[in-house]
């Protein structure tokens, strides 16, 4: 397994819509594997294959608590078939835009089916930090980002700070 560097906004790649895993592969199952040891590393509870540059419907996630035992999921080619009517509000961040977090409002439960790497199908009921995992990535699937939910100012101003951030970066 290997670390995989994560893409940082605003790149391209990350409002692009991903193409669905057809073939369930050692690429596929070294990919979610890499994916896994990256999130991990960096820290996080997810991340979408388009964070790390590829343009393929999986993302990985493990929202267990900290001190409990590792939880990691892969879901490949996910699909939201159910969403509650009750919402949650959760302070998200993520690894494409480290250090900036807002309140997102989204459903408070989510039922998603998907793949898993052996190419066998799942149905699986999500709630509380779970389902903002689940939706956040999938949205990461089709090339959107958690700031997109927000008002056009306070995603122009987060915007900003990554440009800023990036250049920052370069220099040192």
């Amino acid at each position: 397994m290997s670390l995989l560097p994560i893409i940082l906004h605003p790149d391209p790649r990350l409002k692009k819509n991903c193409d669905v895993v057809e073939d369930f592969n050692d690429d596929i199952r070294a990919l979610a594997d890499n994916m896994l040891e990256t999130m991990y590393d960096a820290p996080g509870v997810g991340l979408a294959a388009p964070q790390v540059g590829v343009l393929q419907r999986v993302f990985v996630m493990d929202c267990a608590e900290k001190d409990a035992t590792p939880e990691p999921m892969v879901l490949i080619n996910p699909e939201i078939i159910w969403h509650s009517d009750e919402t949650n509000i959760h302070n998200e961040g993520c690894l494409s835009l480290p250090e900036l977090f807002e309140d997102v409002e989204r459903p408070a439960q989510v039922k998603m089916r998907f793949y898993d790497v052996a190419g066998k199908l799942h149905e699986q009921d999500f709630d509380a930090l779970w389902a903002t995992c689940a939706q956040h990535e999938l949205d990461h699937l089709n090339g959107t980002l958690f700031i997109d939910h927000l008002s056009r100012i306070k995603r122009s101003m987060m915007t900003k700070k990554m440009v800023k951030f990036k250049k920052d970066l370069a220099r040192a």
